[in-house]
């Protein structure tokens, strides 16, 4: 039974992973489902099995418009031993669409015509894809052969006794590797592509364990041909494009058959004997050592590295031993580890030159020519991340490798600002934070996070009352949709006119003073310094404290996201947690130097005086919470059990861990959340913290923390019908260095809306700031337009009048929210 779903009525669309190239619509790989000599049978599903499921019509059929006009999903009831042919015909009888026309899919799973529904382990509710090849598929021929040639040997797998036919595997293959071209490297690829990508490899493994000797034959002869004409038809340097194909033969035969199979061991000697290795690596040894904007696209060498490592490491785990000489590794791969090693060798020693002359550079020409020298540069890094991997299978060669790159630091700093992009895999620079500054770190975070959106019909709008900011904020960040949240803010005060740029940062910064307020109870400052928060165990007073806390990892994430700095920090103790590391004792010295000391004491103790109960100390902890003091025990029965010498630093670890781990667990896991929330996902969360240090986190969140530089200031300050020269502007620098600390952060705060400045000071902002004329009377205050950084005054006449309007300005009451924003 079929019937015709409307678009209006389909159940799901297919999610982008199921997306087949319309040039070429078997690119995803059959599950391998191979038969073994103990087992000849595949099934998944009983075969008398009644299915209900789904075919979507995934790709622009535009040639049968009057077939599938609006067409979105066929719904089919089968039994499971049905053939996937059978469900093709009923196809074609509802859209007439021929079967050569189109192809089934099941998640990442080309469904071949002679399959049945359990065989493809179709399960109930399934939702297959019918994926159509346009008219301008660049193999039509080569495609459609492949595919019945597969066909063919899923027929075979089947008879029992095999079918008496007149073509064998071997002839179908000698066919179709007939029509690669010899001179077109790129076609010859896409056809090695299309051998790969229609099943052949797993079907011919499956005819060859076949418990028929005739079939057995055939798949063999089928290999052995495949391995020995291959290298005829492509040139010596295009031997890695098979190396995946023949690793897909050695892993499947290995799985099936075993290491001593002789067509398995025939494949590993066809890998091993391809001179590819020593080619490819010559091949990027030349491109390396001519010019730093040379280097030819990465991706031929990950093609070939990455499924020999994949199938390296899917072997015992071995870690190879610092030597040239593999003769005594007991290593199914030893031929291919001892060429792999020389390429990591050569290369590395190649890319240290390389960058030491690019390191050279950068003091010198980097910034003239710079759009000719980062030409092809990302691929240095990507050349670092698969020698990381290279190197992390021989022993020592880790330790070699981030030596390396830690002495020419410079150069490898630069390439990761340059070149290091959004949705890049860059955790293998995490595991040796050594070799990166803070500008690498910081660039490698803000990756992580979104891109604030130009267009602000997308971003998320708040009109915030001012003496109710807290309350008003969480609740618009409670109901926004997360999306509109990581495309940006565009805000609002209520009675005011300013919107923009100035009153979003004014909004972080407000919004955070308010969240880390002490009076607010969600954060406690350290003894030490005011400045660094940890959450607040006794936060629970509040109902809703834990949303308190999601709330605030939100806006931390999004005033990182903005690039705007806040004036607070973390303690080391929160920064670690949210990094998922362990809390020790030394963390714990700035969040309370109190219990730190305390506890140092208790371990540097001579143990004879802690066995004799000199503390008096038993497994458990004392806590105030709304004025009442508790006992808790830190283990079971703690009140009972003593702390002597052999259990004081268990004490000391449980005691740490009740007080800054158990007791702000669930605020800590909240925080996270907000802050994941806006990054897209938790991993993403963890990461960001971990390719930080606190010290680095403190320079993004609180900005320079350096005394305001005066003459940083003017140097970055540009001027609008005044002249530098003139006697206001001369008065004004006058009175601006005479300013204490606090007024200078004031005065900031009203021409910007910052009281704290980036790392790099002035110059890390967006644009200079300005000092316009107006021509308003000497009794005007001045105003500014935050967003744009302009501060305005008149000519006042006299310094004595310039320093009152500017005293008046500089008050924390009257700065905030004074002005045009």
């Amino acid at each position: 039974m079929t019937s015709i779903k409307r678009p209006m009525e389909t159940l799901s669309i297919p999610s982008k992973r199921q997306k087949v190239d319309a040039d070429d619509f078997f690119i995803l790989p059959i599950n391998p489902i191979i038969r073994t000599a103990k087992d000849h049978s595949i099934s998944a599903l009983p075969s008398s099995s009644r299915l209900q499921f789904h075919v979507i019509i995934t790709d622009v059929f535009w040639h049968y418009p009057e077939c599938i006009h609006d067409v979105f999903s066929l719904d089919f009831h089968a039994d499971s031993s049905d053939t996937i042919k059978s469900i093709h015909d009923n196809i074609q009888l509802i859209t007439g669409i021929p079967v050569t026309e189109r192809r089934l899919f099941y998640g990442e799973t080309h469904l071949h015509c002679e399959q049945t529904l359990v065989e493809c382990q179709v399960e109930n509710f399934a939702e297959l894809s019918l994926v159509g090849r346009m008219r301008s598929a660049k193999y039509p021929g080569s495609c459609d052969l492949i595919n019945v040639a597969v066909s063919f040997i899923f027929i075979m797998c089947k008879e029992d006794p095999p079918i008496d036919v007149h073509t064998t595997p071997k002839l179908m293959l000698e066919e179709f590797l007939s029509m690669i071209p010899r001179t077109d490297i790129e076609q010859a690829c896409g056809h090695l592509k299309m051998f790969s990508a229609s099943s052949a490899p797993t079907a011919l493994v499956m005819l060859y364990m076949s418990p028929f000797g005739t079939n057995k034959s055939a798949a063999d002869e089928a290999v052995r041909y495949f391995l020995t004409s291959i290298k005829s038809i492509l040139p010596r340097d295009m031997h890695h494009e098979c190396v995946p194909i023949i690793l897909e033969f050695c892993k499947l035969l290995k799985e099936a058959a075993g290491i001593d199979d002789p067509l398995y061991r025939l494949c590993r000697g066809s890998l091993g004997a391809m001179t590819v290795y020593t080619a490819l690596a010559a091949k990027f040894s030349r491109a390396l050592a001519l010019s730093a904007e040379s280097l030819v696209d990465i991706s031929e060498l990950s093609s070939f590295v990455a499924p020999l490592l994949k199938e390296i490491k899917g072997c015992d785990p071995i870690v190879v031993p610092l030597t040239e000489d593999f003769r005594g590794v007991p290593h199914v791969y030893s031929d291919e580890l001892r060429i792999l090693y020389g390429i990591f060798h050569d290369l590395l020693s190649i890319l240290e030159s390389c960058l030491g002359k690019l390191e050279d550079r950068i003091s010198s020409d980097m910034e003239q020519d710079k759009d000719t020298i980062y030409i092809g540069l990302s691929n240095y890094l990507k050349l670092m991340k698969e020698l990381n991997s290279i190197s992390k299978i021989y022993s020592g060669c880790e330790g070699l490798f981030w030596e390396i790159m830690k002495s020419t630091k410079g150069a490898f700093c630069r390439l990761v600002v340059m070149c290091a992009k959004r949705g890049e895999d860059h955790s293998w620079i995490f595991e040796c934070k050594e070799v990166t500054n803070f500008d690498a770190r910081r660039h490698l975070a803000m990756m992580m996070l979104p891109r604030v959106k130009a267009n602000y019909e997308v971003r998320h709008e708040m009109l915030i009352d001012r003496s109710h900011l807290l309350a008003e904020s969480f609740e618009y960040m409670k109901h926004a949709e997360i999306e509109s949240l990581r495309a940006g803010l565009f805000m609002e005060f209520k009675n005011e006119e300013a919107i923009g740029p100035g009153v979003i940062r004014e909004w972080f910064l407000l919004v955070c003073q308010a969240i880390f307020n002490p009076q607010t109870a969600l954060f406690v400052a350290c003894s030490d310094d005011r400045r660094r928060f940890y959450p607040n165990p006794a936060s629970k007073v509040d109902p809703v404290h834990l949303e308190y806390f999601g709330f605030a990892g939100k806006v931390i994430a999004l005033a990182l996201m903005h690039n705007v700095q806040v004036g607070i920090v973390f303690d080391r103790v929160f920064f670690l947690q949210l990094a998922g590391h362990t809390i020790t004792l030394e963390d714990i010295r700035d969040a309370d130097p109190l219990l730190y000391n305390s506890c140092k004491q208790i371990l540097e103790m001579e143990p004879e005086a802690v066995d004799q109960d000199a503390l008096g100390l038993t497994f458990v902890h004392e806590v105030e919470e709304l004025g009442i003091r508790k006992t808790i025990d830190l283990c079971t029965d703690g009140k009972t059990i003593a702390v002597n010498s052999e259990n004081r630093r268990e004490y000391v670890d449980s005691l740490i861990q009740h007080q800054f781990v158990i007791s702000v667990a669930d605020q800590v896991e909240h925080f996270a959340k907000g802050f994941g929330d806006i990054m897209g996902c938790r991993r993403l969360q963890k990461s960001f913290f971990k390719c930080l240090g606190l010290e680095d986190l403190d320079r993004m969140l609180h900005g320079n923390e350096s005394a305001i530089s005066v003459d940083d200031w003017k140097a970055h300050t540009k001027y609008e019908l005044f002249k530098e020269t003139d006697d206001q502007i001369l008065w004004f620098w006058k009175i601006v260095g005479d300013m204490t600390e606090e007024q200078k952060r004031i005065l900031l705060f009203f021409w910007t809306s910052m009281k704290y400045l980036p790392v790099e000071g002035f110059s890390g902002l967006a644009s200079r700031l300005y000092i316009c004329k107006t021509f308003e009377s000497s009794g005007r205050l001045p105003s500014s337009h935050t967003c744009v950084y302009h501060l305005c005054f008149p000519a006042y006449p006299t310094s004595d009048v310039m320093h009152d309007r500017l005293s008046i300005i500089t008050q924390e009451h009257v700065a905030c929210s004074f002005g045009t924003r």
